[in-house]
């Protein structure tokens, strides 16, 4: 930790203006070059594209979610996913009360699940989807109040390291488990799905795409900013003394436990959102979202990007989730899950500090920075 500079941190540095700057760049040009060309010119980005590149924008948000706790507070949580999917549903229990009469069933309350299944009746938990601005609160409600619950009594009883990564693992767990009943109300194994209308505009159509995107990209902006405000305030200076020497912390008289619940609380919010801009965009949210090997999942793109250094994070998300879409299409589809173990091995190994926390390490070694005020407070910190 830089403790000499004692001029205001620049919000950004120049990496984070990089970042910025290709992300409006991309809100702005996807959807002009896929509304405004013409489907026969090179130019033009088909609408199954730009539905692609908003999915990667999600993930890329859930990844910051993911950097801010382990990357600067050490606490490597396996349950992100859960927080994730929660912020899906309740954006899916919106969009499933827009269907109305024009499910296959006509009932103008129940979704179609419901009237398969013979409820008589809306759950209580479902009242007040049908309005958007409480969907959107319960986007971030819902995780950041299990996260509060959940956090609160972990932190407290003191719970670290290898124990509370088994445990947030266990609790998305047992949610993967909850929701694939379906007298929990929430569509069982098919989960939510056959999307109409968002906010009243066709949720197919290829301008709602393009305005999904671009909202996507405005949320990854927003949320790397937040993150950076966090990290470089006297909040993220305690949460980073935490990660690195948490009994030295609590001998000076902060409450780490304090410091590392507000972290987690806002960073299952992040992942909230991304769940909420990604289930428009691919159609579908089931219980499967809810899976360990999502949260591990996560972990890679975080470690492969860098941990610690919040634009690798994104870069990590968007490069592994390409190759994904990329080997998961042809001969090579069923050796995937062994690619993505071996990558993990690879940069665990050969590049502990993943691709972004290398490159700073480099630049920095062969030209040292006469002002560190633009760079991360911290070092990237090697994935453990």
């Amino acid at each position: 930790m830089n403790t000499t500079d004692t001029r205001p941190p620049a919000l950004l540095g120049t990496s984070g203006l990089i970042f910025v700057g290709i992300l409006v760049a991309a809100a702005i040009l996807v959807p002009v070059l896929n509304l405004l060309t013409s489907p026969d010119t090179a130019l033009h980005v088909p609408t199954y594209v730009v539905s692609l590149l908003g999915k990667y924008l999600c993930y890329a948000l859930l990844a910051l979610s993911v950097d801010l706790i382990w990357g600067y507070v050490g606490i490597l949580s396996l349950g992100q996913g859960a927080f994730f999917a929660l912020g899906g549903y309740a954006m899916g229990m919106y969009l499933m009360r827009q269907i109305g009469t024009r499910g296959v069933y006509g009932d103008p309350v129940l979704p179609d699940f419901m009237v398969f299944l013979n409820w008589k009746e809306l759950p209580w938990f479902w009242y007040g989807f049908d309005m958007f601005p409480f969907a959107a609160v319960m986007v971030v409600l819902a995780p950041g109040a299990l996260a509060l619950v959940f956090g609160w009594f972990a932190f407290r009883s003191r719970v670290t390291g290898v124990y509370l990564s088994i445990i947030t693992q266990a609790m998305t767990f047992a949610l993967l488990l909850a929701f694939f009943r379906n007298d929990m109300g929430f569509g069982g194994n098919n989960g939510l799905t056959d999307f109409k209308d968002i906010l009243g505009f066709n949720i197919q159509a290829d301008g709602t795409r393009a305005a999904l995107f671009a909202l996507s990209a405005l949320a990854l902006i927003l949320g790397y900013v937040l993150c950076r405000f966090l990290v470089r305030s006297h909040f993220g200076k305690v949460l980073i003394a935490i990660r690195d020497a948490e009994t030295r912390v609590r001998f000076t008289g902060y409450r780490a436990e304090n410091y590392k619940l507000v972290a987690f609380v806002a960073s299952a919010m992040l992942a909230g959102v991304a769940g909420a801009l990604y289930v428009p965009q691919v159609g579908i949210i089931n219980p499967s979202e809810f899976s360990p090997a999502n949260s591990i999942e996560i972990i890679v793109w975080v470690a492969v990007g860098g941990r610690g250094t919040l634009v690798g994070a994104a870069l990590g998300a968007v490069l592994v989730n390409y190759a994904k879409t990329y080997f998961t299409s042809g001969i090579l589809a069923p050796y995937w899950l062994f690619m993505l173990g071996g990558l993990f091995v690879a940069v665990t190994l050969f590049l502990p500090k993943g691709i972004i926390g290398t490159f700073y390490e480099w630049r920095d070694r062969r030209n040292p920075p006469p002002d560190e005020a633009g760079e991360p407070i911290a070092e990237p910190r090697p994935a453990e």
